[in-house]
Formats: structure tokens, C-alpha cells, sequence
């Protein structure tokens, strides 16, 4: 079967495209070998050169496969919620940056997102879920943790939290507000926020969530994302000043 290709888009994009489709559509199903290089070149009517682009383009997405030997090729594979999680984050960390997103509305959509997850995680917690948020508490009260050291484990507490609702697709859609949100809402607020204000929040939420309190949980969610707000009014109206 040949297929025709609009000339004027680029190539590779629109045989990556047509490969992705039958994907989704279930033509082609996972362990499924795709037809070799040369079957490509000559049903796309395009190059090799050409035909390996479109299908690094798939393996960057986790879509395919590639195997060496007589038996090798490329192969569909089965995709995970875990494995899309890279491009979820990237995706959304690339819409903020270009669309200049306000603080507001980050804070708004990340608050919003995590408060959907608070009465599931409140019945389906782990043990190793509250020991990985409280691990997480211990090592954000080291007096000797970096700004970026914090930053870092204020993102893992709230991974956590997430995935404690024990909804995989919950947690992938959060992935990008979680780890593409809250590294921008720290970037704003670390020079105006107190350690230990979050510190507290953070165990009492944990503490919440131990004692299967999702209203505790929530109400103390929300506290943090108003003083989140209110950090970032303090640093706007700090660089008025110095403005």
C-alpha cells in the first residue's frame, strides 16, 4: 500500500504520523514488527534517510522499539502511564513557558488538580508513600539543603501525594502540573518563604492523610496554596519597591 504524502509538510512528521495512527487504531498491535526500511521507502515513497527520522521520532515517544540481529527491527511497544510521564512533563513545562502563563493561574490549576487526589489518597495511602512524604519532610528541615535541594524534595512530596491516590491515570495527568507547575511556583516564592511554614504544612498534611482525614487534608491543602499566593504578592510587592 503506498501513501500520499504532502510534499510541502515535512516528511518525517507525516510518516511518524501515519505510524502512530495505526497504533492508536489497533492496525498495529504491540510486539508487532513494522515492516522494514526498505518496505517503508518504497509505501511512503521517500528515502531511507527519511524513513529513519520518522521512526527516531516514534522510539523518542516510546512508541516503538528497536532490535539488532536477524530477528531485530522495529517493534511496537507497549506504552505505560510511567513511561509517557517524561513527555507529559515536557509538553507541559514547554505551554508555560510559551504562553507566559500567570502565577495565578498556575497556582490555581496545581491546587486544583492536588485536591482531586486528596479523598483517594486519604483511603488508599501506602506505608511507603507517607514514609517517602516524610522522608521528604526530614530532608526539607536540614538546615544545610540547597534552595534547589528544596525545591527538588517539595516536588517529590507532592509526587507522592499524588500517586497515593492510586489512579494511574490521575498521577499522569499530574505529572506535568506537579513537575512542570511547581518548579515555576518555587522558582518565584523561594526568596520569601519560610522553611519551616512549609515544613509544618507539609507534616500536617502527611499526618492528614495517615489518619485517613481527607477534609483535614483538603483544608490544609488549601492553606498551603493560599500562602503560596501570598508568597508571591510579598515578592511582586518586594520588587516594586526595589523597582
Amino acid at each position: 500500500m503506498k501513501y500520499e504524502l504532502d510534499q510541502a509538510q515535512e516528511l518525517s512528521a507525516q510518516i511518524a504520523q501515519a505510524i502512530r495512527d495505526g497504533i492508536m487504531e489497533g492496525s498495529l498491535i504491540v510486539d508487532q514488527r513494522l515492516p522494514s526500511e526498505s518496505d517503508l521507502c518504497e509505501q511512503f515513497q521517500v528515502s531511507r534517510p527519511t524513513v529513519r527520522e520518522a521512526l527516531k521520532r516514534l522510539a523518542a515517544q516510546n512508541l516503538i522499539r528497536t532490535q539488532r540481529g536477524a530477528s531485530g527491527g522495529a517493534f511496537v511497544n507497549r506504552l505505560s502511564f510511567e513511561d509517557a510521564y517524561g513527555q507529559q512533563i515536557t509538553t507541559s513545562t514547554l505551554l508555560l513557558s510559551m504562553n507566559a502563563v500567570s502565577f495565578e493561574t498556575a497556582c490555581e490549576a496545581r491546587f486544583a488538580m492536588e485536591q482531586a487526589c486528596v479523598a483517594l489518597a486519604a483511603q488508599r495511602r501506602t506505608p511507603d508513600q507517607l514514609a517517602a512524604m516524610r522522608a521528604e519532610i526530614h530532608r526539607q528541615s536540614q538546615p544545610g539543603l540547597s534552595d534547589e535541594g528544596f525545591c527538588a524534595s517539595d516536588v517529590a512530596f507532592h509526587r507522592a501525594l499524588v500517586d497515593a491516590a492510586g489512579n494511574p491515570v490521575m498521577s499522569y495527568q499530574l505529572a506535568g502540573a506537579v513537575e512542570a507547575i511547581e518548579p515555576l511556583m518555587n522558582m518565584i516564592t523561594f526568596t520569601a518563604r519560610k522553611r519551616e511554614k512549609i515544613v509544618e504544612l507539609h507534616t500536617r498534611i502527611a499526618d492528614a492523610l495517615e489518619a485517613q482525614d481527607d477534609a483535614t487534608t483538603q483544608a490544609v491543602l488549601e492553606q498551603l496554596a493560599d500562602h503560596t499566593l501570598e508568597l508571591a504578592r510579598e515578592v511582586a510587592r518586594m520588587r516594586c519597591k526595589t523597582g
